[in-house]
């Protein structure tokens, strides 16, 4: 075929465009499988887009996903008119809790809804049946349904399980295993099994009182605004006056609860795609249109022997639909590697990454994605070429150095090159520098040799004061007799589990209640003398616990430094007084820093309770430990001393502090390498961009150049001609990029740690970068130029 032969004259070019092409169609196609995947491929469960969520929050916004008690989640369900049907949750979602399976220990996620839940979500199960409303009444059978990656990772995917006991250890209730759901579904998020929700809260006396979410479905042609609204005015007539302040509903749709935070970020880097593909087209326009530049003479002969323009732009169209599809085709396999890849690099928890792979969308897409990269980089280049000025082109002779017009046409596509490649390499920068100050961030404790153990205590052994006082010291005493051990307090909660813990709003003895209602909400710590210990955290003013702050004792607190400037600004807070729960008051006995064991990005301000002392009727179950030894060494003694200690406790996990850490900076490491490998193929295929521009005009301005060498011009003023108009090129690409960054990171903000989406100090290196990389791809052009032989340069015909 005439057009393969023609490639065929140009291999360097042809080899060239499909490998730029295959690149960027191959993230194309990987990013959008990402993305179709995790937004917009239908979940397993009947009209998603009609599901909704529902709960509250203060007007301060300083508690969120308020909860319903379960008897005022069953009126409103009775009383709406938006919804069709209602179903309910426990707030606390899912969370770890072991399975005994036989002689098997499983710390699974434990979801607990209502016997409607999965009816409502229209969701069928893929091996058995799911929960009904006959399991959801006091007395049932205890039944529990099973994800399908719990089913797979820890039963596995024997159908053979339906039917088998499984024990919850927390509760020492016995489960009959009665279905498997489908693949994809996990809400709330992570869970693993499914249990009813009203046989869980009579076991534990919450039958009334405990707390849950909704969920429910819209009737048709109600939108979510009308139901947030009708909750709102629920909120505003039943007794919600526990949690302080005025609550309003919140509505979220059900897909966006599955995908959580991952939305902005999987946005952005589709963004930042869509220019990598836009900075590929305009680079490979750019290789087509230096070559028809130089193809002037073929086209005119073609035009001479009788060819209409027409054909010649069918002909140079038909080239580039060739490099096109075979692009394309390189580009399927780029994009399946690519998405093997995410899926070994993506930070545990990262929701519905398993289904992601390239199937027949993904193909569709990688089709369409080749079609439009030809319009973008095939048309216009097919249209210019194929205009020749046959008498022109004839008196010229042999050499044909391309119009200027063309030039500025290809100067102009690689500062558009530069621009693009400025806003994505900004981006990345940011998410760089970001990261580089969240992991330095300052804890406010030392992290090293700190074990975390994350308990599951069985309910009846925690029932009273003494008993938990009693059990706490004995799991801590065995700890502490285990050789390498420093210190040991319970927690409430394992690190970074945000609000996930405990918190509340103290008030001061005299402070009015409408004042209080200001009050800002605090992380509220259950601990043991040992803690400030185990955390290396002196206490600044005032004295920390001991074990005489235990019941009978005066009632005594510790706050964070920013919790006690909050209440007392110009004075000193010790031997100050709080309320804690109730009319109970206690002394502010000590003062110590804020930390970052609850969120890595803010050092939240906390109030510190002793546990012998607590309000509360719930003890802490996890452990902070402070070793001698390297952490890891300890685990195996320590999980024998935990098993030891009573039949009541199971250790769900021990773990390094570091462990939780590097779980944090798992998703802004992967953001801040994604982006950066974008921005380095978008930075790369700019400097070969630029790099055969300024090749191209040394050839085309080759006899030019050889007359001001003949006329005296030295090779050092050749190399800065050249140099100039490179530098030029990329100066004024940097200039237009940088305001575009400008614009286009304020996309990044929630995502950015100490940085903000202008920092100049980025935007500068940025710059930097781009100068230093278009000086390198321009040095060489402007070396071949300076080493010109001007004789032999003017002897070649013009």
């Amino acid at each position: 075929m005439p057009i393969l032969r023609s490639l065929r004259r140009s291999p360097g070019f042809a080899v060239t465009s499909i490998l730029i092409l295959g690149l960027g169609i191959g993230l194309a196609t990987a990013v959008f499988s990402v993305a179709h995947t995790m937004l917009i491929r239908p979940l397993p469960v009947r009209d998603q887009d009609r599901i909704i969520a529902l709960w509250g929050e203060n007007q301060a916004r300083t508690f969120l996903n308020f909860p319903l008690q379960i008897r005022h989640a069953r009126e409103f369900a009775r009383q709406t008119r938006t919804l069709e049907t209602t179903a309910f949750f426990a707030y606390e979602g899912s969370w770890i809790s072991p399975v005994r399976d036989g002689d098997r220990l499983i710390p699974l996620a434990l979801a607990y809804v209502s016997g409607n839940y999965f009816s409502m979500l229209g969701a069928r199960p893929l091996v058995g049946r799911a929960l009904q409303l006959e399991d959801d009444v006091v007395g049932a059978d205890p039944v529990v349904v099973l994800s399908h990656a719990a089913w797979q990772r820890d039963f596995g995917g024997d159908a053979s399980v339906l039917g088998r006991r499984v024990e919850l250890h927390v509760t020492g209730m016995r489960y009959r295993v009665v279905g498997v759901m489908p693949p994809g579904l996990d809400y709330p998020r992570g869970a693993d099994l499914w249990s009813p929700i009203v046989p869980a809260f009579a076991k534990r006396g919450a039958l009334e009182d405990g707390d849950v979410a909704l969920i429910g479905r819209l009737r048709p042609g109600v939108s979510p605004s009308a139901v947030r609204d009708e909750l709102s005015v629920f909120f505003r007539r039943e007794p919600y006056s526990r949690w302080g302040g005025t609550v309003t509903a919140v509505a979220t749709s059900f897909s966006r609860l599955v995908t959580g935070e991952v939305r902005p970020a999987v946005l952005i880097f589709s963004f930042a795609t869509a220019l990598l593909l836009l900075i590929t087209c305009i680079n490979v326009a750019n290789l087509v249109l230096v070559r028809g530049l130089s193809r002037g003479r073929e086209l005119t002969v073609r035009a001479a022997l009788g060819a209409q323009r027409s054909r010649l732009v069918l002909h140079l169209l038909g080239e580039n639909a060739v490099l096109a599809l075979a692009g394309g085709g390189l580009g399927v396999l780029v994009a399946r590697g690519a998405v093997e890849a995410f899926g070994a690099f993506a930070p545990v928890g990262l929701p519905r990454v398993g289904p992601i792979g390239i199937d027949g969308t993904a193909l569709a897409a990688a089709l369409a994605i080749a079609l439009g990269a030809l319009l973008l980089f095939g048309l216009l280049p097919a249209v210019a070429s194929s205009r020749v000025d046959l008498l022109a082109t004839l008196r010229s002779g042999l050499r044909q150095g391309g119009s200027r017009g063309g030039r500025r046409v290809a100067e102009g596509l690689v500062t558009a090159q530069v621009v693009l490649a400025v806003v994505v390499l900004a981006a990345a920068g940011l998410l760089g520098r970001s990261l580089l100050k969240l992991e330095h961030a300052e804890l406010s404790f030392e992290p090293s040799r700190l074990l975390i153990g994350d308990l599951t205590i069985r309910i009846d052994a925690l029932e009273g004061r003494a008993r938990q006082v009693a059990l706490l010291d004995q799991i801590t005493e065995a700890v502490r007799a285990v050789h390498g051990v420093v210190a040991v307090s319970p927690v409430n909660a394992v690190p970074f589990s945000g609000s996930g813990g405990w918190d509340g709003r103290p008030s001061v003895v005299g402070q009015s209640e409408q004042d209080s209602q200001g009050n800002p909400m605090l992380n509220m710590e259950i601990v043991t003398p040992d803690y400030f210990r185990v955390f290396e955290m002196p206490v600044l003013r005032g004295r920390g616990f001991s074990d005489a702050d235990r019941e009978g004792a005066p009632k005594v607190i510790m706050l964070s430094e920013s919790a006690a400037r909050y209440f007392w600004p110009q004075g000193d807070a010790i031997g100050k007084r709080m309320f804690m729960v109730g009319n109970d008051t206690a002394s502010v006995i000590g003062i110590v820093r804020d930390t970052r064991y609850r969120e890595l990005k803010t050092a939240r301000a906390s109030i510190y309770y002793p546990f012998a002392q607590s309000p509360f009727p719930f003890a802490p179950t996890s452990l902070s430990i402070r070793t001698a030894l390297p952490a890891t060494e300890l685990i195996p003694q320590l999980t024998r001393a935990l098993g030891a200690v009573d039949p009541s406790v199971a250790v769900v996990r021990l773990a390094p502090f570091g462990r939780y850490l590097e779980a944090q900076l798992a998703q802004p490491r992967f953001n801040a390498l994604l982006l950066g490998v974008f921005a380095v193929g978008a930075v790369a295929l700019a400097a070969v961009g630029l790099f055969g521009v300024m090749a191209q005009m040394v050839k085309q301005r080759s006899r030019e150049l050889g007359v001001r060498m003949a006329l005296g011009a030295t090779a050092t003023n050749v190399r800065a001609i050249v140099l100039w108009r490179g530098l030029t090129i990329a100066g004024v690409g940097v200039g237009v990029g940088i305001a575009g960054a400008l614009l286009a990171n304020r996309m990044l903000r929630a995502m950015l740690y100490g940085v903000g989406p202008s920092d100049g100090v980025t935007l500068l290196l940025v710059g930097g970068l781009i100068l230093a990389v278009a000086a390198v791809a321009t040095g060489i052009p402007a070396r071949a130029g300076s080493r010109l032989d001007p004789a032999a340069t003017l002897r070649v015909e013009e």
